[in-house]
């Protein structure tokens, strides 16, 4: 018995000092962790919190795709002339998916060669006709093309071409020559040179054009929108709230005043008037955007500062007699862009919806140039019939867009929060 109890006491001192160093080696963790954090500096600390924020690193993610395709949006788009804009009225409103066999037919004058700088910002011209086309029969002079008929029909279209309009594909035929010397030769010679099978893999709209590169497209206007919105806003923002904040008194009431005048009118109404007197086009809709989203980033600019104004190294700064410039923007402001970074991705959620806006309403960026609010308003009809996905998908990309700038600016919030 007493053999019995002094085993069970020394399996309990063996448990209790294992409970000790659980528990040293978990304090030492926290403080080495807590040192760690010591010797961070702010900027790497928001980094690592950011980063262990998995939705803010996936919307990232979703942006900068998104970011990538717009901006080398013609050299992947299949479509790749100005705006995307190549309408074949025989296909439109096809499904996704559909394919179609293409002659080809040069024009008589073909376009100037494209830079590369000029093509990737703008497209290039065709060089050639499209016709869609269900079978074609060569002949050594002409070439017989019965027209694709998206419907069975006892009146088959049909169109009769000159060979010699064809030639221009490939190499040369012979030494030169113009015609074919025997209807074998022509026939292989076009189906190599002269036919191309397409396939839209998200169908067309009602003009025949592709899809899916006005949808690739329309993401340019989006991400072009809201970076210049957050740039008027940020510079007109800071400047208007740092004057208020620092000078106070009557400058202080009169941006206050200015601030609460612009604050009282509904956004949508003062970019409406700004566009009216501007006049519609894609620049007018970067101004007009811009001019109505500064409100906000001065309202935090002014707080912050007045929060910050009278502290020791602002007093430092006047003391050593430094102008108010530069202690507004070399000293303040660094301190005070956490706020402002959340606010702004924040707006930039905000002028992607304010643009998409207005160009459903048709004061937006105008026809034939894509744009995700252009394109529902142009579809929309559709909702009720079998080509929804017409509408509904740029609506999808404009949600998810507006949706990956809230979980950033969510994200940044939490990460640049000092309290963490």
């Amino acid at each position: 018995m007493l053999f019995r109890q002094k085993f069970q006491f020394f399996l309990f001192r063996l448990h209790i000092r294992d409970e000790i160093r659980i528990f040293d080696g978990a304090n030492s963790r926290q403080k080495m962790d807590e040192k760690t954090k010591q010797n961070q500096s702010p900027k790497a600390l928001a980094w690592k919190r950011f980063r262990s924020n998995r939705l803010g690193m996936v919307s990232c993610g979703f942006v900068l795709i998104w970011a990538i395709l717009a901006l080398f949006a013609y050299t992947i788009i299949p479509d790749k002339t100005p705006n995307a804009n190549r309408q074949i009225l025989e296909i439109s409103t096809k499904k996704p998916g559909f394919e179609v066999d293409m002659l080809m037919i040069p024009k008589e004058t073909p376009p100037a060669k494209t830079p590369f700088f000029q093509f990737l910002f703008n497209g290039r011209p065709d060089h050639c006709i499209y016709l869609p086309f269900d079978s074609i029969q060569v002949d050594a002079s002409q070439t017989t093309v019965y027209l694709y008929q998206s419907e069975a029909s006892l009146n088959v279209r049909t169109e009769i071409i000159d060979n010699e309009e064809l030639v221009g594909f490939g190499p040369s035929i012979g030494s030169g020559a113009s015609v074919f010397t025997s209807a074998e030769e022509a026939d292989t010679y076009i189906r190599t040179h002269c036919v191309k099978h397409r396939k839209f893999l998200l169908g067309t709209d009602q003009f025949g054009r592709d899809f899916l590169s006005r949808l690739v497209l329309g993401s340019r206007i989006s991400l072009t929108v809201g970076f210049i919105a957050v740039l008027l806003s940020l510079m007109i923002g800071i400047l208007v709230g740092s004057l208020g904040g620092f000078f106070r008194g009557k400058v202080d009431d009169a941006v206050v005043w200015f601030i609460n005048v612009v604050w009282s009118i509904p956004t949508l109404l003062l970019v409406i008037a700004i566009t009216f007197a501007l006049g519609k086009g894609i620049a007018q809709v970067f101004i007009a955007v811009g001019l109505t989203m500064w409100v906000e980033v001065a309202r935090i600019v002014r707080g912050q500062i007045l929060s910050i104004r009278e502290t020791t190294f602002v007093e430092a700064g006047r003391a050593l007699g430094f102008r108010d410039l530069r202690i507004i923007f070399k000293h303040i402001l660094p301190n005070i862009l956490n706020p402002i970074i959340v606010v702004s991705a924040a707006n930039f959620a905000s002028a992607i919806l304010l643009e998409a806006g207005l160009s459903f309403l048709g004061i937006g960026v105008q026809p034939p140039m894509p744009s995700w609010g252009s394109m529902i308003k142009e579809n929309y009809a559709f909702i009720i019939l079998d080509a929804a996905y017409l509408a509904i998908l740029p609506g999808i990309a404009i949600m998810l867009l507006v949706l990956a700038f809230m979980l950033i600016g969510n994200a940044l919030r939490e990460a640049l929060d000092v309290k963490n």
